[in-house]
């Protein structure tokens, strides 16, 4: 009896201990579940990133043609300005002296030329009687037409210093906005060589233009009239619009960096944009609306061993077949991505996992636009697919998609 009854015992505690492992130590096997998103309609573009500054898109620099001291200024820094409105005056005093000297050298010319003429007259008089001789006569002439070239002469030197005159008043040759003011009162300005800069005006602020410096790789891809966006410092809230105006041919270099300098128009009516801001700008380069989109996590996704227990794994045979006949590498193997004849109008060539019930089913599709969060989908699934993009495995083991890789290792190579 007593030995039975150990027996017993035994098998009693075995039995309480392996009710207690099944209940509270045993874990079921989670499934492995997958992350999936269906296919949607919606917007997708390329476009070229690039940076760049803020300018009026007319500027005009105010001189002077003659050197004097500033006398007096009448306008000042974000002035609004009218096309002949005075700006500054210099000092007259010397060119008025010159413009006074001159006219007293006329008058004494006109004088002389009087005087020439009539003894001309005389002269000729005596001359057609006989009672002179002819070289008295021709020196009389020419006498008169030396007086007569002279009268000329001081005329034109009145012109000029009357001109010169006229440039001590600086008037604004537009309408317009005084972005600087180089000068001040009592300085003086000298236009010996170049003409000294005293004002510049921007025509119009409304009318903004941002000066991009595109990379020589993303030239290629920019024309005349494409549309653009760009954000500035001061309102990382707001998003600017413009259109690609220009793209000068001119390359400028540095540190052996080569870019290319494109304009973009922008209007500015509630003049937020003030000149020399410094843009963030993307160029929109190709845009696709109402396109079918998918993640682009979906085309880099195939299943491991751990999914086929739960889900009938359905390849698509025909990329095998093609994949042998040399589609490239990649082609064969679930995920894989293939380029077509022509990136653009042929697109892509890849392949993505579609969830179907109980089903995997792996489809080949031909892709647009990508710009690495969404893939244009041109043919090979519908608006209603629903395509996996990863899998998460229960814890403690790792999916195929989850485990971390080394960048340093050897990639293995698919079948």
């Amino acid at each position: 009896m007593t030995r039975k009854k150990t027996i017993t015992y035994i098998v009693i505690t075995l039995v309480v201990l392996a009710l207690a492992w099944w209940f509270f130590i045993h874990k079921k096997e989670e499934p492995v579940k997958l992350e999936t998103e269906k296919a949607e309609i919606g917007y997708i573009s390329e476009s070229v990133t690039a940076t760049g500054k803020i300018q009026p898109v007319d500027t005009v620099q105010v001189g002077t043609q003659v050197s004097g001291t500033i006398a007096r200024i009448y306008t000042d820094f974000n002035a609004t300005v009218k096309k002949g409105q005075l700006l500054a005056e210099l000092d007259k005093l010397l060119l008025q002296a010159a413009v006074d000297q001159i006219k007293a050298n006329l008058t004494q010319s006109e004088s002389n030329l009087t005087y020439q003429a009539g003894n001309f007259n005389r002269q000729k008089q005596l001359f057609e009687t006989g009672s002179i001789s002819r070289a008295d006569y021709e020196i009389a002439q020419n006498t008169f037409n030396a007086a007569k070239a002279n009268v000329n002469s001081v005329k034109a030197q009145l012109r000029s210093a009357q001109r010169n005159l006229s440039f001590t008043e600086i008037y604004s040759p537009i309408d317009g906005v005084v972005l600087n003011k180089n000068v001040n009162i009592g300085q003086t300005v000298a236009a010996s060589f170049s003409t000294p800069t005293l004002f510049t005006l921007a025509k119009d602020i409304t009318k903004m233009q941002v000066q991009a410096n595109v990379d020589e790789a993303d030239i290629g891809n920019i024309r005349e009239g494409l549309r653009a966006s760009f954000t500035v410092d001061a309102f990382l809230e707001d998003e600017f619009s413009g259109t690609v105006r220009e793209i000068r041919l001119r390359p400028s270099v540095s540190s052996n960096v080569v870019t290319y300098t494109t304009l973009i128009d922008a209007q500015n009516d509630d003049k937020k944009l003030k000149p020399g801001m410094t843009a963030n700008i993307a160029i929109y380069t190709k845009e696709v609306d109402s396109a079918l989109l998918i993640p682009a996590r979906a085309i880099k996704f195939h299943p491991d061993s751990s999914l086929s227990k739960q889900y009938t794994l359905v390849p698509d045979t025909s990329m095998s077949r093609k994949g042998k006949k040399g589609m490239g590498a990649g082609a064969g193997r679930p995920g894989g991505k293939t380029r077509g004849k022509s990136s653009g109008s042929d697109g892509d060539r890849a392949s993505v996992w579609v969830l179907q019930g109980e089903k995997l089913v792996q489809k080949k599709i031909r892709t647009g636009l990508n710009d690495n969060t969404k893939i244009e989908v041109l043919e090979g699934l519908s608006a209603t697919d629903i395509v996996v993009t990863g899998s998460t495995a229960p814890a403690g083991k790792k999916t195929q998609q989850g485990q971390a890789s080394s960048p340093f290792m050897p990639q293995r190579r698919g079948r």
